[in-house]
């Protein structure tokens, strides 16, 4: 089993770079400036929910069954993902008034969460 590689200094919390290579089967080495892609840098609790949601095919509610939490709390973990892949939130949440009323009527979301959801519309 191997570890899972770093991509920030532990010294400095500098971004690494990936230098070389080694094919373990012939024994080749690359030697250059490689690297990361973005998905090196997030956190192993955004990795694994990353994990999840594309197994859901981005399907909100199953993300919520497999997870056992909230829609609002599904929508929160994806903002943060985004947030730490870089990329900044331009629109408010999509949920309407409608869907929001029957998160309530099933429980999934508390009245004082329905308030500041329909707040924040």
């Amino acid at each position: 089993m191997g570890y899972r590689v770093i991509s920030k200094c532990p010294i400095c919390s500098s971004k690494l770079k990936i230098t070389k290579l080694k094919c373990n089967k012939c024994g080749t080495v690359i030697e250059n400036e490689f690297e990361f892609s973005k998905f090196e840098c997030l956190a192993e609790e955004h990795l694994n929910f990353m994990e999840v949601f594309l197994k859901c095919r981005g399907n909100i509610k199953d993300v919520e069954k497999e997870l056992g939490i909230s829609y609002p709390t599904v929508r929160a973990k994806l903002d943060e993902v985004v947030s730490a892949l870089g990329y900044t939130e331009v629109k408010k949440s999509t949920v309407n008034s409608k869907e929001i009323i029957d998160m309530l009527e099933k429980g999934e979301i508390s009245a004082e969460q329905a308030v500041n959801m329909m707040k924040n519309n």
